[in-house]
């Protein structure tokens, strides 16, 4: 691990004013360490993550919250957002060898070496402790336990098992990843309920063909690392069956919120649309698959999910 590098002794405002040397390289150095510890939280996953908890939260709640209902929610997110940080770091302890070889994650701290095994361990171990303080004091004891189930269902069931395992590995941990609506939900009436299970379907469904479109135009990075990713085991045509079959499955899930009527016509159309949009993308990516075409793909999953849920919490409020 080296020092930032610092500017000589006649040009630095610091040492002009007297400071040493070691003060300089200090306050120098601070600000990249903060940055790199951030950078292990894997901000855009877990902002996400958040998002998706905040409305299932949203959602448990039957007309506009209260102010002590806006408060629990704020503190909900605040825990769910420190263990998800958590499990994040850890996540980058497990997989260190691996970044260093794609692409794609190669600039990681831990990659690098910028960050040790040690420091990222107690980082790790801090975030989740304090996250799950916060959950099980201030919001109920299930919080805590379903979001401490969550970190270990990702970083070690999902990472350290089923990862390097098996190329259904994204499928199966895909469980993991489709908690977070769950968790709001539980943190504001303290019970999961069917509601929470239609909005885990949904993710768990969306989860493939969204990691697997990634993982069609980073197949090169995944084969380098030894990961037995679909494209790497069953090759690209295969995968892309695959991405195209389980648009259609999301399809039907993401009407479930209507059909089980937790939503009106506004989620329903927002829904055909996004879903539609999806499926034609699976579609394209099946019959005349580029690079290119696999990227748009993987965005649209992004936009996808972001903006079904927020239709959900519009027509939660609207209608």
């Amino acid at each position: 691990m080296s020092a930032a590098p610092t500017s000589p002794p006649s040009s630095s405002p610091a040492a002009a004013a007297g400071n040493p040397p070691a003060a300089q390289a200090s306050g120098a150095h601070m600000p990249s360490r903060v940055k790199q510890f951030y950078a292990l939280t894997k901000p855009r996953v877990v902002q996400l993550i958040v998002f998706c908890a905040f409305i299932g939260m949203v959602l448990a709640v039957p007309g506009m919250p209260s102010p002590a209902q806006w408060s629990l929610m704020a503190v909900a997110c605040a825990g769910i957002w420190l263990v998800a940080g958590a499990a994040a770091a850890f996540n980058c302890i497990v997989e260190q060898g691996i970044d260093a070889k794609m692409k794609r994650t190669a600039w990681r701290p831990t990659a690098k070496g910028e960050l040790s095994n040690v420091q990222t361990l107690l980082f790790s171990a801090v975030l989740c402790a304090i996250g799950s303080v916060i959950l099980y004091v201030w919001v109920n004891p299930l919080t805590m336990w379903l979001t401490f189930a969550t970190f270990v269902g990702y970083a070690v069931i999902y990472t350290v098992i089923l990862k390097p395992l098996t190329p259904q590995n994204i499928v199966i941990g895909g469980a993991s990843g489709a908690m977070p609506p769950v968790l709001g939900w539980a943190a504001m009436t303290g019970q999961v309920g069917p509601e929470a299970m239609i909005l885990f379907l949904i993710i768990f469904l969306w989860t493939p063909p969204h990691f697997w479109a990634l993982a069609l135009y980073r197949v090169e990075d995944y084969r380098r690392s030894g990961l037995p990713m679909l494209p790497v085991t069953h090759g690209n045509e295969f995968t892309r069956l695959q991405v195209f079959l389980y648009t259609l499955i999301l399809f039907a899930g993401c009407l479930m919120p209507f059909v089980y009527g937790m939503s009106s016509w506004i989620y329903l159309v927002a829904a055909v649309v996004l879903s539609l949009g999806f499926c034609v993308y699976g579609y394209l990516l099946w019959r005349d698959y580029s690079d290119a075409l696999a990227r748009k793909t993987f965005r649209f999953s992004l936009v996808h999910l972001s903006v079904l849920f927020a239709a959900l919490l519009v027509d939660h409020y609207v209608l």
